[in-house]
């Protein structure tokens, strides 16, 4: 990961505190100072004073007990925030509901951030079982909807940070099939991973064609193409529905 040490203030500094918080937020709950500079290619006093600051701003915290370095809390609550502030979240809402009711499946809002597929709402369908994942952050090339706005992003730049983040087969895999993810009008997938849900989602395009989300519902069966392409039928008047309520704000 590419950083800017020389000089202090300005735009290097702040490159160089994204850097850091990107790499809080791989991996384990809690890093240690040495290991965050040799990741960041920042010397340890540089690292240890951008460290200082975000946890002073509470963008980061310090482990009293180990001295290593975590995500802080402010992170969450500028991203709720943000969210109440998303225009597809507010075109979208309306309709989950509605088609949750009639695939009797979990629906989801997800956007492309970064080479990953964040997952900004949902609705719970169907035996959702003891545990429920509150929050989801993936990488896009694992889900159908991150295929998706991959695919269709408008910047080069968007489709090389999902790649960056697959593995050799994948990438070629990904790059083959860029085309064809690009052009559907749906698309479903069941990653190999399997703790992660099959599913099949739909672009939501605003007033200029451009894909700023997408909506997904989970897969019970996905090898069931019939129920699969009735799913994603619902999903695509929603998806329609919002798109034309973002046109007009």
């Amino acid at each position: 990961m590419a950083t800017i040490e020389s000089g202090r203030g300005g735009l290097g500094t702040v490159r160089n505190a994204v850097t850091l918080l990107e790499l809080l937020a791989q991996g384990p709950a809690y890093h240690q100072l040495t290991d965050l500079a040799e990741r960041s290619s920042m010397s340890i006093p540089t690292v240890h004073r951008l460290l200082r600051s975000l946890v002073l701003a509470d963008l980061a915290v310090q482990d009293p007990a180990t001295s290593r370095y975590g995500l802080g809390p402010e992170l969450a609550r500028l991203s709720h925030h943000y969210l109440t502030r998303l225009p597809l979240i507010g075109a979208a809402s309306p309709y989950l509901a509605q088609v949750r009711d009639k695939v009797g499946a979990t629906v989801h809002v997800e956007v492309l951030v970064h080479g990953e597929v964040v997952y900004v709402d949902r609705v719970d369908g169907g035996v959702v079982g003891p545990y429920r994942e509150s929050n989801r952050v993936h990488r896009a090339i694992d889900t159908a909807g991150g295929r998706l706005l991959a695919a269709r992003a408008s910047e080069e730049q968007q489709w090389q940070q999902v790649l960056r983040l697959a593995v050799p087969e994948e990438r070629e895999a990904a790059e083959a099939a860029r085309a064809e993810w690009a052009a559907a009008e749906w698309l479903a997938h069941e990653p190999d991973d399997i703790a992660l849900p099959a599913e099949v989602a739909v672009p939501v395009l605003d007033a200029s064609g451009a894909a700023v989300g997408a909506i997904a519902a989970d897969l019970p069966d996905p090898g069931d193409e019939t129920h699969t392409a009735q799913v994603a039928a619902y999903l695509g008047r929603a998806a329609k529905a919002a798109g034309r309520t973002l046109g007009h704000g």
